[in-house]
């Protein structure tokens, strides 16, 4: 199995509009013309994938359902536009063949229209979808967050994790479901889910201890499941990640590892959300409603 891309709308956003990952640009025209750009590697590995290469080929989209922060005419306009920025500027050209609508809008004058040729590029039958999905938005109105002209706004109550992202895993059924019913049926991979704990720099047993890692672990594999029951054709569940690892712009400073690393030694110890998935893995999901804290995370 192949993925053409991963995540995207990362490397258009982070590293041509905000700068904060690898070029490091700061420019909606740049941003735009490489959202563009990537749709058309993405048709072309495609078709030289077909050409050439035995097996399957994807592509793997980061996704965030938005939420209006009120039933205010600005906020719902908002929350259209972070929608159709962020969860279809690259699924629609691929599957549906067209541009999101409002793409227009968010990008205006650097907006340049796809040509027939390159909407025929970007749409190249692929084989599977994958969701790399961690938290949703509630949005508002905000003219000064260019070009989107929308802002996050941090929910009360609500548990976020060490990366500042809302644990919500009701919106994990809902973007899996959403994909069935904007692009019909196409089979799904969750090729990242995770969380950013504050677990120690050192180990001092085994495992490591990490509950809300688990609770995290144990809400959106259950919030997996039922987007199955609801007849999602989700083949396969990757969480993010094996180790604690490198994190682009923020380092080693953010831990989503299932298994420990002491940076100053790379010695690997076991977590207890590694043992977690250990056992559901094991017995094929039976161990998730003997898990505590199972209903930790009801968002």
């Amino acid at each position: 199995m192949w993925a053409t891309l991963n995540e995207p709308w990362v490397v258009m956003d982070a590293g041509y509009l905000h700068g904060v990952h690898a070029p490091g640009h700061r420019s909606v025209e740049e941003a735009a013309s490489a959202a563009r750009n990537l749709l058309r590697a993405h048709g072309s590995a495609v078709q030289r994938f077909r050409a050439h290469g035995r097996g399957s080929i994807g592509l793997v989209v980061n996704l965030e359902p938005k939420d209006p922060a009120s039933d205010a005419r600005a906020d719902l306009e908002a929350t259209a536009r972070a929608d159709d920025y962020m969860n279809r500027q690259f699924l629609d050209p691929v599957l549906l063949g067209r541009p999101a609508e409002r793409l227009p809008e968010v990008f205006g004058a650097s907006w340049t229209p796809p040509s027939a040729a390159d909407l025929e590029l970007m749409r190249q039958p692929v084989d599977w979808i994958g969701v790399n999905y961690y938290t949703r938005s509630v949005v508002r109105d905000d003219p000064a967050a260019l070009p989107v002209r929308a802002s996050a706004v941090r929910q009360d109550g609500s548990r976020y994790t060490e990366t500042g992202w809302e644990v919500h895993p009701a919106s994990f059924t809902r973007v899996l479901c959403g994909i069935r019913d904007r692009y019909g049926t196409v089979p799904l991979y969750v090729t990242e889910n995770g969380a950013a704990f504050d677990d120690p720099a050192t180990a001092r047993q085994e495992p490591v201890g990490d509950p809300s890692r688990v609770e995290y672990l144990c809400a959106h594999l259950l919030a997996a499941h039922e987007a199955i029951r609801r007849g999602v054709d989700l083949r396969g569940y990757f969480a993010w990640s094996l180790l604690d690892n490198f994190e682009w712009s923020q380092g080693y400073s953010k831990r989503f590892g299932l298994v420990h690393v002491d940076f100053a030694t790379q010695r690997r110890t076991w977590k207890s959300s590694a043992q977690f998935l250990r056992d559901v893995i094991r017995s094929n999901g039976a161990s998730l409603a003997e898990t505590p804290g199972r209903g930790a995370f009801r968002g």
